[in-house]
């Protein structure tokens, strides 16, 4: 199953995890914007589209504005083979946190349900989205919600480096069945990505 790596603005340097993906998944393909600088929302959305169609049944991976692009491709209903979305840290372009031109095209942020199955990550101290803001995007996009907890934007300069747990959480979408992912490098937490099948027995317990 292909994973298509969807950066934000100035795309993502050589450190940035979704780089560290493109080269360490053989299944990984970045979509390549020809302005990383000036984003225009339709421009992006049309080679986005593209890459999906060139690599049908993908999941897509978007960081910050990336993320926010993913939004965007949802709410147009095209009928695109996608077969899910990790979204992490998505960039609100209402108020405006950058100057960067560009970045208001992708104003308002939709709030469409997702046609495919999705994950939302956020941080608690993410400077281009409050993390409430981002569980209920999540919330109605009717995707899954994970805490980051204090991880800043999740990119290099938060120390994410190749993020163990995000790559937990793609498998989550790639593979069949129920996940309690474990995290490995943000101080031992377990986010459960989806409720966990009980057992006869734990049941007849509940009962009791």
């Amino acid at each position: 199953m292909p994973v298509l790596i969807v950066p934000g603005l100035h795309g993502s340097e050589r450190e940035h995890w979704q780089s560290y993906w493109e080269r360490d998944l053989p299944d990984a393909y970045r979509v390549m914007q020809a302005d990383w600088t000036r984003p225009n929302r339709d421009d992006w959305l049309r080679r986005l589209v593209q890459e999906i169609e060139r690599r049908p049944d993908a999941i897509l991976v978007g960081h910050s504005l990336g993320a926010t692009l993913i939004a965007h491709l949802a709410a147009l209903r095209l009928n695109l083979p996608i077969s899910g979305a990790l979204l992490v840290a998505p960039a609100d372009p209402v108020p405006r946190r950058t100057d960067a031109p560009g970045v208001d095209s992708f104003a308002p942020i939709p709030t469409a349900l997702f046609p495919f199955p999705a994950v939302v990550v956020a941080s608690r101290n993410d400077p281009h989205m409050a993390q409430l803001r981002a569980q209920q995007l999540a919330i109605q996009w009717g995707a899954k919600f994970v805490d980051a907890g204090a991880s800043g934007h999740i990119n290099s300069a938060s120390g994410h480096g190749r993020w163990s747990q995000g790559r937990m959480l793609l498998q989550s979408l790639r593979g069949p069945g129920d996940y309690d992912v474990p995290v490995d490098d943000t101080h031992g937490v377990v986010v459960s990505l989806r409720p966990r099948r009980r057992q006869a027995s734990e049941v007849r317990a509940a009962a009791v």
